[in-house]
């Protein structure tokens, strides 16, 4: 157990520079986002009711007043979320091959050090789900203060109303996807995460066991386990059944629960048996 908790350790600090950095580039970005996206509002209301001779409330009746969804779709505040995930998603790929592809070939070291080589695998992937548990974190976290930010810049008459964290979660597709509102998302939302990066070691593994023909058998693999995830979604589409909500969700976790076990056993298998120093 030590030895795993010592390889996770390992791992993140590994990535903690370019991880620091996501974490600085999401706080600064917002924040920025936030004042700016204010100012350029509050800056065009004051010219349109000079120009038009309107009052607040006669502008907020003409025009429509503002509140922090706005400012949730804005670049600024979407952007930092998009580029943290497509960096950890290429992460996913880099925390393997770089241990191959390096200076040292470090993958030899690694694959010697005197422990099971699922603990190899396993440190990999829980590093990179803490990752994404602490940029979510960091997001709960600074999203009321951004809120708070803006509710203080904004006059309380151009205000459409002042709206709550939950709220703000739930009228923004992405921040709803990356903070689910309750236990039942958060597993379906997190689960997919874990059954997908899974997969996709499991893949790497197929191409690093065969090279060239390794490439195709993960991309075999990969729509194997896709199609098998979805095949609750099919078979309600072909015979024309719909299931209740929490019947369509019990499928998809249990189908889920058992391409993932399948994913990691296969692909420690390959770790131990195929991939060789």
């Amino acid at each position: 157990m030590m030895r795993y908790l010592k390889l996770v350790n390992f791992e993140i600090n590994r990535f903690s520079k370019i991880y620091l950095s996501l974490l600085l580039i999401t706080l600064v970005s917002q924040f920025v986002g936030v004042i700016i996206g204010t100012k350029n509002y509050l800056d065009g209301a004051k010219e349109t009711m000079s120009v038009e001779k309107l009052t607040e409330a006669a502008y907020v009746t003409n025009y429509n007043g503002i509140d922090f969804t706005q400012i949730t779709n804005s670049l600024w505040f979407l952007g930092p979320i998009a580029l943290s995930a497509v960096a950890l998603i290429f992460y996913i790929f880099l925390i393997w091959y770089r241990d191959w592809f390096g200076k040292n070939t470090f993958i030899y070291r690694l694959l010697m050090l005197p422990t099971s080589r699922l603990s190899i695998y396993l440190s990999k992937a829980t590093a990179i789900f803490l990752m994404v548990l602490g940029l979510i974190a960091l997001q709960i976290i600074i999203l009321p203060m951004e809120n708070a930010l803006f509710n203080s810049y904004v006059p309380e008459s151009l205000l459409n109303m002042e709206m709550s964290t939950s709220s703000i979660v739930k009228l923004n597709s992405v921040l709803n996807l990356v903070i689910p509102s309750t236990f039942t998302q958060f597993l379906l939302s997190y689960g997919i995460g874990l059954m997908v990066m899974s997969i996709l070691f499991t893949a790497i593994m197929f191409e690093r066991s065969f090279r060239i023909k390794g490439i195709i058998l993960g991309l075999v693999y990969t729509g194997i386990a896709a199609a098998l995830f979805l095949a609750p979604v099919f078979i309600m589409r072909i015979i024309d059944f719909n299931y209740y909500p929490n019947e369509l969700f019990g499928f998809l976790l249990t189908v889920g629960i058992i391409v993932t076990g399948l994913s990691i056993w296969l692909g420690s298998w390959l770790l131990k048996n195929r991939v060789t120093v």
